[in-house]
């Protein structure tokens, strides 16, 4: 499915068809980035049954020593279920400290601006499953990623997972849902 725009007002639809597809293929996890916690909230409506893990930006994404995510909000989120991972980005992380110093070709930014032709969401579907993987949060089986291009959901895939140590043995076995590129400017 294609939406017309990027954004929250996709995030429910996008919820519903990653619940429904997982649900076909026998599916159990999902794998989502959130800021404040809404999207791992209402995945928990949408997706009931499913091992939802909440991946959320690391501290000094904006300030130093600070989570993004609040504490109160990781806290209830883990009372009800929610693995929840605050980590660096997969898909930047040290090169993007590298590359505002020191400009020049960075392998992974690449890889991030690769992804990313084929919409902001699927960059970040791809990258929090990275992050999930690496804090030890997935089984290995395939799952439904969720991203976004900013705040709530707009893109669902089904990938095997991987490490960042392997990243190459991920797999991306569908895009179930994805905003309209043709439609959409650069973000």
């Amino acid at each position: 499915m294609y939406f017309e725009n990027p954004g929250p007002a996709n995030t429910e639809k996008t919820l519903e068809i990653a619940a429904k597809r997982a649900g076909e293929l026998g599916i159990e996890e999902l794998v989502l980035a959130t800021t404040t916690g809404r999207t791992a909230r209402k995945a928990l409506e949408i997706c009931p049954g499913m091992k939802i893990t909440a991946v959320s930006y690391h501290a000094g994404f904006k300030e130093p020593f600070k989570l993004m995510l609040p504490e109160e909000e990781r806290q209830a989120l883990e009372e009800m279920g929610v693995q929840v991972v605050c980590a660096t980005h997969a898909l930047s992380g040290v090169e993007r400290g590298l590359s505002k110093r020191h400009p020049g070709i960075y392998p992974v930014l690449l890889v991030a601006d690769t992804l990313k032709l084929f919409g902001h969401g699927l960059k970040v579907a791809v990258e929090v499953s990275i992050m999930a993987a690496d804090a030890g949060k997935l089984s290995g089986k395939r799952i439904v990623a969720v991203g976004g291009s900013g705040k709530g959901c707009d893109t669902a895939l089904v990938l095997t997972p991987a490490c960042q140590s392997d990243f190459f043995d991920m797999r991306i076995h569908e895009i179930l849902c994805k905003p309209d590129m043709v439609k959409t400017e650069r973000l």
